[in-house]
């Protein structure tokens, strides 16, 4: 794929991204050489490759699910600015 001074200019507006003819001549054979990179990666054979999600092996570090104190409504909406029938208040934003 090769692109021109026009394409370029064409994804800039499309980007609304002002930009220079001289500053579009300039990008435009950097554009290819970017492409031209992105095509030779396509050529490298990945179809023995398991998907990973980081180079290294990452394990969360997960807490322990256990049963904390509950029952702590009242303590909760003291620090609420209003609360009625055991639930914050907030003003109607949609009507």
């Amino acid at each position: 794929m090769s692109v021109d001074t026009a394409t370029v200019k064409r994804v800039a507006s499309l980007a609304r991204i002002a930009i220079s003819d001289e500053h579009a001549e300039r990008l435009a054979p950097e554009l290819n050489n970017i492409l031209g990179w992105i095509e030779q990666l396509s050529e490298v054979d990945t179809s023995s490759i398991q998907p990973m999600t980081a180079v290294i092996p990452n394990e969360l570090r997960l807490r322990e699910d256990v049963v904390t104190e509950g029952g702590q409504r009242d303590a909760v909406l003291a620090n609420a600015p209003q609360g009625e029938h055991g639930f914050f208040t907030v003003p109607k934003v949609v009507e």
